[in-house]
């Protein structure tokens, strides 16, 4: 499996190289077909938020499917536990919902997030000509390219992204949902073709968005 290790507003010591490299073996334990796994720790320089001033972020790749977590902490190393936890049980019930599939029950297929790169860093946007909102959205998007861009002398940075995806049922977006260790998930729903986004609400509980024009809205009820 190969292992990127980058800093954000930070630079990566070797000791903590060694011991993501060391602690690794846990995610091809479990996912054996993992190709890829990315790993982002962030600084953050604001002295009121030192107990959670490490970040680390996690990513693997393994086939088609994309799973991620990540955690905070004062120190990268307790950082990187937590994260692997987390990634870890992840993992698990991906292969668990595998196993489910050869026993007869439907697996969904998840979507392929393509090459996972890191995050472009803020201060670059400030290059940017024109900053404005519009600036984000002025131009066109290739598959897994992305634009960010900072408006004007505020703290505001607006960033857009393009990723090509198939069709999904609900069940299929929860289940996205739960992988990459989010509370809301984007997708467009299989049955209406509607743009839509399931959320979590609280405990088992979660809601879904539509998204449609008056137009279509109209057309449909005729």
């Amino acid at each position: 499996m190969e292992i990127v290790v980058t800093g954000r507003h930070t630079q990566v010591k070797q000791r903590f190289r060694d011991v993501v490299e060391s602690k690794m073996n846990r995610v091809t334990t479990i996912a054996p077909d993992a190709e890829r796994a990315q790993i982002v720790l962030t600084h953050e320089g604001n002295p009121s938020q030192a107990d959670t001033a490490k970040r680390v972020e996690i990513t693997v790749i393994a086939g088609r499917t994309v799973v991620r977590a990540e955690a905070s902490s004062a120190d990268e190393f307790s950082a990187l536990d937590m994260a692997l936890d987390k990634l870890t049980l992840r993992l698990r019930r991906t292969r668990d919902r595998r196993k489910d599939h050869r026993r007869g029950y439907t697996n969904p297929v998840p979507v392929d997030l393509g090459v996972v790169t890191p995050e472009p860093e803020v201060e670059e946007a400030e290059e940017e000509p024109n900053n404005s909102p519009a600036a984000a959205v002025a131009s066109d998007l290739g598959p897994g390219e992305s634009v960010e861009v900072q408006v004007g002398d505020t703290p505001i940075v607006i960033r857009r992204k393009l990723h090509i995806a198939e069709p999904m049922t609900i069940d299929e977006a929860l289940y996205e949902m739960e992988l990459i260790g989010h509370d809301f998930f984007l997708f467009v729903n299989k049955e209406t073709n509607r743009p839509s986004v399931v959320y979590h609400r609280h405990g088992w509980s979660y809601g879904v968005f539509e998204i449609d024009t008056p137009e279509n809205v109209k057309k449909a009820g005729e």
